[in-house]
């Protein structure tokens, strides 16, 4: 069998009972060689039988809860997978993306941290409750009124690519992304709130805002096109060199500005460090533009050298 009927099998096993697997997978694997082999007996091509036997067993995951002797009735046999995979993907990112904004809006607002986090929170609740109960009920009316919904047959072009070797998963480039988009709008944030407050009061960033004549838009910039390197590196499922190369050149477009910033006094706001005595005694301030270098060089570094280890252990 090609990997055409790995990937069904493998579609299939995903959604039945782990200690089941095994069986399932032997029973599965020889039903399909014999139904393949009693078309190819007839003098049909082998690989277009085996299309035509995947087609004929249907959607891995009917077939799945067949398997598992499980109903597929919340909303009903008919259009109960088309909501599971949309529900699934409509409560994977609204509700998060609504209650970060939410918080970020009230944050910009002048309102508190824990009113802002709590804000978001509720608010991605919110959206989640108003997701699952209106698409529920769309379908629901929708199966109640025999209403078609002219869904595209499955074939076997749907079925998943094999991800088995994949090293980078989606959980991982979402935090990544998340962390990045944070850092982006946190840039423009800081000048309205950066918790920082002068002695009568008011807001007082933390960068300095002479910067935004060219540095901090490159340095967006920068992280913009770093989100963009995440999406490939999901897309591609591993390190490559091309990557490894890319990924080194924006690690160094934003660690060498911020040395250098950081190195010459011209990074933090001169109102900032005013505000704060002990930055202006001895060293201090040398101490700190100490760490924030060091620490800028070794994560830059270990990120590069981190993502070519990975790359050479994936050359076999």
């Amino acid at each position: 069998m090609t990997t055409l009927t790995d990937r069904y099998l493998a579609a299939t096993l995903r959604s039945v009972p782990v200690a089941r697997r095994a069986e399932i997978a032997t029973e599965l694997r020889a039903s399909i060689e014999d139904m393949v082999e009693s078309r190819t007996a007839g003098g049909q091509d082998a690989a277009s039988a085996e299309r035509e036997v995947l087609t004929e067993l249907g959607d891995p995951d009917k077939l799945a809860a067949r398997y598992a002797d499980r109903r597929l009735q919340l909303i009903g046999p008919a259009y109960y997978l088309a909501w599971s995979r949309l529900m699934k993907l409509l409560l994977s990112f609204i509700p998060a993306l609504a209650g970060v904004l939410v918080g970020l809006l009230q944050t910009a607002d002048g309102g508190d941290v824990g009113d802002a986090i709590g804000g978001g929170i509720s608010a991605a609740f919110q959206v989640a409750v108003q997701i699952a109960f209106w698409v529920t009920v769309v379908f629901a009316v929708l199966e109640r009124t025999k209403t078609p919904l002219h869904l595209p047959e499955w074939s076997v072009d749907q079925l998943p690519e094999d991800t088995t070797d994949r090293q980078i998963t989606l959980s991982d480039i979402a935090a990544s992304v998340t962390f990045l988009a944070l850092i982006i709008a946190y840039l423009p944030m800081q000048h309205f709130r950066s918790f920082v407050p002068t002695d009568d009061g008011e807001n007082l960033p933390i960068l300095d805002p002479a910067l935004w004549s060219f540095w901090l838009p490159f340095l967006i910039a920068v992280l913009v096109a770093t989100i963009g390197l995440e999406v490939a590196k999901y897309r591609t499922g591993r390190w490559t060199w091309p990557l490894v190369a890319v990924n080194a050149v924006l690690g160094l477009a934003f660690a060498a500005p911020v040395v250098w910033l950081m190195s010459t006094d011209r990074l933090l706001n001169p109102d900032f460090v005013a505000r704060f005595e002990w930055l202006g005694e001895g060293d201090n301030l040398n101490l700190v533009a100490t760490a924030v270098i060091a620490g800028t060089v070794l994560v830059t570094l270990w990120d590069v050298l981190d993502s070519a280890v990975k790359t050479w252990r994936n050359r076999t």
